[in-house]
């Protein structure tokens, strides 16, 4: 069944594992994020529809009708090159002027 998705007020249609859509810039976009792969089934189909849509921050149409497609997670972080959380630097840009600790 065609994935259909709605970003910038155009609509594309993810099918057989192509989009296709009248804007060239926007289906430049969505070709950009494909992975052949993606189309083996209808579930897959859906999930890279789903995932395209919430990358550029438009709307999917499911059976209730087109809603908000939620963000995905992001796929580096800066903790997976710091090793954990990041640390929050003392100073600013006032630094110079406190007085320096002692200890």
């Amino acid at each position: 069944m065609p994935q259909r998705i709605r970003i910038y007020g155009k609509e594309a249609v993810f099918s057989g594992g192509a989009w296709s859509c009248d804007d060239d810039s926007l289906l430049a976009m969505l070709q950009s994020m494909m992975d052949p792969r993606l189309a083996r089934t209808e579930e897959a189909e859906r999930a890279h529809a789903l995932y395209c849509a919430g990358r550029l921050g438009g709307l999917i149409l499911l059976e209730t009708g087109w809603v908000p497609a939620p963000h995905p997670e992001p796929e580096i972080r800066l903790e997976d090159f710091t090793g954990g959380k990041p640390k929050e630097k003392a100073g600013g840009w006032l630094s110079w002027l406190r007085p320096k600790k002692s200890g």
